[in-house]
């Protein structure tokens, strides 16, 4: 390994430390953008079933919200619950674009990292042809220095592409990943607002139905009494 990193000459360290952070960037990526992370199942559900039963309070939102990133999203709209839709959905759509801007940590440097290498590596290729040129002389030319040069040329060329492929690879799988993920979030923050906006008016509706039955007997009783009163008051008869 050293005797290839000496071949390649020095311009190659460069791209030895584009390449480890490539990597770290990489895996860091890769665990954080786990769908139970993100998304974690049947959050919607128990969210909606506890507001049926009534058990939200702040100390569950405050839980919510670091739980993970759509529960701070649907944390954002419990806020606003008792505020109109609109208010509700700017609220959560204000956090949703934060919750974006985390899930798109790091993939600007990935994208870089990709777009760069290349350059890198031609610029290795750069240095290697300036020794190659260099290892002319008047009295003749240096095989030693023209190999190193070619080698250098080589080396930095094929070291820049080995780091930009899959570089740009992951940060097309993780542009999409993140995308896939925003989409879903505002699928469920809509359903969550419609839901309980249902929620809402249910107890309004129900208690109009339960009183319209009962008064109608009051009508029918007040009606019966008026007849009989008006019986009463109607003088007799000759």
């Amino acid at each position: 390994m050293f005797s290839l990193i000496q071949a390649a000459g020095w311009p190659i360290w460069l791209l030895i430390l584009t390449s480890l952070v490539a990597v770290a960037l990489i895996v860091e990526r890769f665990v954080s953008l786990k769908r139970n992370k993100i998304l974690p199942p049947k959050l919607l559900d128990e969210v909606l079933s506890m507001h049926r039963n009534r058990q939200i309070t702040p100390d569950m939102v405050q839980r919510l919200e670091s739980s993970s990133p759509i529960g701070q999203i649907f944390a954002s709209g419990l806020r606003q619950e008792l505020a109109p839709r609109d208010v509700m959905k700017e609220a959560m759509e204000e956090s949703g674009r934060a919750v974006a801007h985390q899930l798109e940590k790091y993939l600007s440097a990935i994208g870089t990292i990709a777009s760069m290498a290349p350059l890198m590596g031609l610029f290795g290729t750069v240095v290697g042809m300036i020794e190659i040129f260099g290892a002319q002389a008047p009295s003749g030319t240096n095989p030693q220095q023209l190999a190193h040069g070619i080698s250098v040329a080589l080396y930095n060329t094929a070291f820049g592409l080995v780091i930009a492929i899959p570089a740009m690879i992951c940060y097309r799988h993780f542009r999409a990943r993140v995308d896939s993920y925003l989409v879903e979030m505002e699928q469920q923050s809509l359903r969550l607002i419609d839901t309980i906006r249902v929620l809402r008016n249910q107890p309004s509706d129900t208690a109009s139905h339960q009183t319209a039955p009962a008064s109608q007997p009051t009508r029918q009783g007040g009606a019966a009494r008026s007849r009989k009163q008006g019986e009463q008051t109607r003088p007799p008869r000759d």
